[in-house]
């Protein structure tokens, strides 16, 4: 089995359990523990806002140790204790815990999973790999959600909690099994890798997330997830109080949004190389207000699928997206994953918010005023893509015409 294979079987394992229950938590929460959409937001805020520090010190953590296949084993461990433990849990401190624990699990997936890939590609092959990844990690959530679809009616809702863990458990033999000898530190943080001899300085933290394009992005991207973020989660819950099936409609969205993810993610890693990646983000962010207005208009849940959708294209362009960017804007500097983890924790904040704000406008304002309003963060965050320079335009330089992934060397200390 070729190392890529094995980073392919991690992606396929990783994609539906790194953000835990995800949108199943609420339709869960509401079912089994009759919780209502401001309970619901309010546990997601604050595990939210638990997790959001320590995002940049686990990228941090991936940068130093520079282990990141027993970071993934250490974080799919967490996500099936965390997980395993919200089954019986019915407090709110109990569930808050479990939550927390799966959370942070999550919290080291993404970068670990960077670090692993640039270490085995290298930069330039990045971007399709990038590609490929997020569609495996797509297929996982799709079969996934394939497999409680279809089971819910016959074992309940609580099927939800046994796909996750034993997916948890599959990734960590796959993260495992990867072999040792494919993966190099130095390609991956964009040092020379046959000069044994060159011990390249660290840039400081400061400098490097100190960027003005990268300030930008971060913003962005928190507007983005403030009206991304609780959309799914807000849906189930509607149906829900509409007298729908909210477990299997919400199991039906996720299946649509990662099928179309996965063609769109392996068509954004070529686009990044023959576009550039500032087109990827703009074409995100300009699909998400849609979808807000679109899930604020339809109450039939047949054709809220076309909301989903839109959904998959903008999750699937922006998955493939950020860590792109990021790597463009700080290769070289040995801080790739500090940054990553950076940018996701600026990008929690609006994730966070979302569960909270979403949860207090559905009560306040009914379901249609809910997510209309919604739609203005996503709006602001499509103006800040329209402003963000490119990183890497087609020919490999920057908006001032320097080669992609320059940009960090200059801050070197």
């Amino acid at each position: 089995m070729t190392p890529t294979t094995h980073l392919a079987l991690i992606n396929v394992f990783v994609g539906d359990i790194q953000g835990g229950l995800g949108p199943f938590l609420g339709t869960w929460l509401a079912q089994a523990a009759q919780w209502g959409p401001s309970q619901v937001g309010l546990v997601t805020t604050l595990v939210g806002f638990a997790t959001l520090g320590l995002s940049g010190p686990m990228g941090a953590l991936v940068d130093r140790l520079a282990r990141p296949r027993l970071l993934l084993a250490v974080a799919c461990g967490a996500i099936l204790a965390g997980t395993l433990a919200l089954l019986p849990a019915r407090s709110f401190p109990a569930v808050l815990a479990a939550q927390f624990v799966a959370a942070l699990g999550g919290t080291l997936v993404v970068p670990a999973v960077a670090f692993l890939t640039l270490g085995m590609v290298g930069k330039q092959a990045f971007p399709r790999q990038q590609g490929r990844n997020q569609a495996y990690n797509h297929v996982g959530i799709l079969g996934a959600a394939l497999v409680i679809g279809f089971g819910t009616p016959h074992v309940g809702p609580s099927i939800a909690f046994w796909v996750l863990g034993l997916l948890a458990a599959a990734a960590i033999v796959a993260a495992a099994t990867t072999p040792a000898g494919a993966f190099n530190r130095r390609r991956a943080a964009g040092w020379k890798e046959d000069d044994a001899d060159d011990a390249p300085q660290r840039s400081a933290i400061l400098a490097v997330l100190s960027d003005r394009r990268l300030l930008i992005l971060s913003a962005a991207l928190a507007l983005f997830s403030l009206s991304n973020g609780s959309m799914l989660s807000l849906i189930g819950q509607k149906l829900v109080a509409s007298g729908q099936d909210g477990t299997g409609w919400t199991a039906r969205y996720v299946m649509v949004a990662q099928l179309v993810m996965i063609p769109v993610a392996l068509f954004s890693g070529s686009l990044a190389d023959r576009r550039g990646r500032r087109l990827l983000l703009v074409v995100a962010c300009a699909v998400l207000p849609v979808r807000a207005v679109l899930s604020a208009l339809v109450a039939d849940p047949l054709w809220l699928i076309s909301a989903q959708i839109l959904d998959g294209v903008a999750s699937g362009v922006i998955g493939v997206a950020v860590p792109v960017v990021v790597a463009d804007l700080t290769w070289g500097s040995g801080r790739t994953q500090t940054a990553l983890g950076s940018v996701a924790a600026v990008q929690g904040i609006g994730g966070a918010l979302s569960g909270w704000f979403g949860g207090l406008l559905a009560i306040h304002l009914g379901w249609t005023w809910t997510f209309l309003i919604l739609a203005v963060p996503a709006a602001a965050a499509l103006a800040l893509a329209w402003w963000l320079e490119e990183s890497c335009a087609p020919g490999g330089t920057g908006a001032a015409g320097e080669p992609c992934g320059t940009g960090a060397e200059a801050a070197t200390t």
